[in-house]
């Protein structure tokens, strides 16, 4: 349980958190949410103690661990799984302590605690979950420094999976993630043992993972059961409940305000003006709620064009006369809303630069309509604004003939308020930053807008309103996103980026989800392995270099395995000898005969799970030599 008692806390000078309770029993899964820079992720650094209370406490049971991502993997040699298999301390300090352990009584504690934890499957589950987040059995091998600070944060949430602390905190995890790892991810949390707190813009895994919702507003807390569906149903029903009752005493408080004005001077209502004064003063203001409404976006509305607006035949393209995908059939008109499916580098990317005219085709022909506009957002585009600019001056460089009350009209159609129009780039939130790149991509009234992942910084609501714009425009939308439920509100065709071409995905996003799951699934390894078997010899084998590097960590844990089991068999013996001799059990070595008794039976119970230990390693070996 995690019990959150009358808190507060304030960061120079701006309160956070004031008088914030809240209970969270052990196992919820909880979805934090709020809009962005109420102080969620300041509740998270309060509850681990990174950051300290002004007032109130924040208590869990004892002994419990408690893990999150504070941040990316270092880049260094050690190889992936390795890495995600060192992030549970104790599993590794067990495993070396049981190398050099002699008394036979620890030796037993610790290949019991090993068998409490699961430890024995570590690789295996290991392996599963780098599957699960996009990483194959190759990549798995390779070391951390091959790879982006992106994927490495990937890891860093591999490894606290596998630790699997009994208090699970997870701050926006689908940032680093693309789609498939999303959906993975809301899978897994699904099924996650323990409690989980996750802070996310994601709703799609706020309905499928979590079973409440702890809302942060107007510095409080309130715990909501059920998802966020849930959630958001019962909260606009409560706002317009009390908008509701706040209209009513206006109309109430309005009706006795008269009374008291028309009749204050009348000598024989004195009275009851005054009594009704009284009312008045003593009626407390129901607050109506209502929250500030969120910007919303708006995009100019394109000429209309001629279909089709782009066609793409026999098209190469790639980069440095390498090409990612081939032989392109594909066409656009002004009314589509196309969502690109598929893993992280299997292209998507590079057919948004192909269709944003970024990149050059290879081969074949790309027709574009001679008024076609394109709008291209990226982003990568909101980390090359300027920093030391404001907002006004972004735009008066597109718009250099216009007038700045032209231009702050378009900031503010583009959900800039007025005092964010003079604000520098760089003390901007990153939602508004966002807001701003997205303002640039379509000043021109593009009959297309190409979208690769424009929610990374927007809360909820700001989705929603992007989402709400996108319905409304007249033009064609190309959308990457990790956001599951964008992609099924705006989406009306799916296309599959995959082994180097582009196909159209037929079915709808539950089936796409289905498949996904079918390949990267619970059963992550277990269900690879079962897939490569059934392949049969279609499968490719691994070369004698990966072999090598799959084989000699579990071939130095057999000999490891082996050695224990010898270690124990030599203490057996000693004690089998002390136990052969008549003349120990005389009546004044009762004690002894006891103690050795007893260390007997803990050396055959230690011996059977080393036993146990070395077979497990065994067979992982053999399914290693023979790929």
């Amino acid at each position: 349980m995690i019990r959150i008692d009358d808190i507060s806390y304030s960061i120079q000078g701006r309160q956070l958190l004031a008088g914030a309770s809240a209970t969270i029993p052990s196992g919820h899964k909880v979805g934090i949410v709020g809009r962005n820079g109420t102080g969620k992720t300041t509740l998270f650094h309060l509850t681990t103690g990174k950051l300290l209370l002004d007032g109130g406490a924040i208590t869990t049971a004892k002994g419990l661990r408690v893990g999150g991502v504070s941040q990316e993997v270092p880049s260094n040699d050690v190889s992936l799984l390795d890495t995600v298999l060192a992030a549970d301390i104790e599993r590794a300090a067990l495993f070396k302590e049981a190398e050099t352990a002699e008394d036979p009584e620890r030796i037993g504690e610790i290949y019991e605690r090993l068998d409490a934890i699961d430890a024995y499957s570590g690789e295996a589950r290991a392996s599963s979950i780098l599957h699960g987040l996009g990483f194959d059995r190759e990549a798995q091998l390779r070391a951390c420094s091959e790879f982006s600070g992106g994927w490495r944060m990937r890891v860093a949430l591999a490894g606290v999976l596998f630790w699997q602390p009994e208090i699970l905190m997870l701050d926006e995890p689908t940032n680093y993630l693309d789609l498939e790892g999303t959906i993975w991810l809301e899978n897994y949390l699904a099924k996650y043992p323990h409690t989980v707190l996750v802070i996310s813009h994601d709703r799609t895994l706020l309905n499928k993972s979590v079973n409440s919702i702890l809302h942060l507003h107007d510095k409080k807390l309130t715990l909501y059961q059920g998802n966020y569906d849930t959630f958001d149903s019962v909260r606009r029903a409560k706002l317009a409940e009390q908008a509701s009752m706040a209209k009513k005493q206006e109309a109430a408080r309005d009706h006795l305000q008269s009374f008291v004005d028309r009749f204050r001077a009348k000598a024989s209502k004195a009275k009851q003006a005054q009594s009704r004064l009284k009312m008045l003063e003593k009626m407390e203001p129901i607050a109506s709620s209502v929250e500030n409404a969120v910007a919303s976006f708006n995009f100019p509305e394109p000429t209309e064009l001629s279909p089709p607006i782009l066609r793409l035949d026999g098209v190469d393209v790639g980069y440095d006369d390498t090409p990612i995908l081939r032989n392109l059939n594909l066409r656009i008109d002004q009314s589509d809303r196309i969502a690109l499916l598929g893993a992280n580098g299997q292209g998507k990317s590079t057919l948004s630069k192909l269709l944003a005219d970024k990149l050059q085709p290879m081969e074949g022909k790309l027709v574009r309509s001679s008024k076609l506009k394109i709008g291209y957002f990226a982003q990568h585009q909101v980390d090359e604004l300027h920093l030391d600019e404001t907002p006004l001056q972004h735009i008066q460089r597109e718009r250099p003939q216009e007038g700045q009350a032209r231009l702050r009209a378009r900031l503010a159609s583009g959900g800039m308020g007025v005092e964010q129009v003079d604000t520098l780039v760089g003390k901007l939130s990153g939602g508004q930053k966002a807001r701003l790149s997205l303002l640039l991509a379509t000043l021109e009234a593009p009959h297309l807008v190409i979208l690769d992942e424009p929610t990374n910084h927007l809360d909820i609501e700001s989705r929603e309103a992007l989402a709400m714009a996108l319905a409304g425009y007249q033009g064609a939308v190309v959308l990457v996103s990790h956001d599951p439920h964008l992609i099924n509100t705006i989406a009306d065709q799916l296309w599959l980026v995959k082994d180097g071409t582009v196909n159209r995905f037929d079915e709808d996003m539950e089936a796409y989800k289905a498949l996904l799951l079918s390949e990267r699934g619970a059963g992550g390894a277990a269900s690879e392995q079962k897939k490569k078997k059934e392949k049969g010899p279609k499968v490719k084998r691994l070369s004698n270099s990966e072999r090598k590097k799959l084989t000699t960590p579990l071939k130095e844990e057999v000999t490891k395995c082996e050695e224990r089991i010898e270690k124990l068999e030599k203490m057996k013996v000693v004690i089998a000898e002390r136990m052969a001799d008549p003349n120990f059990y005389a009546p004044e070595n009762a004690a002894k005969v006891e103690e050795l008794t007893k260390k007997h039976g803990e050396i055959l119970q230690a011996m059977e799970k080393a036993e146990n230990l070395w077979e497990t390693a065994v067979e992982a070996l053999e399914v290693a030599r023979k790929k």
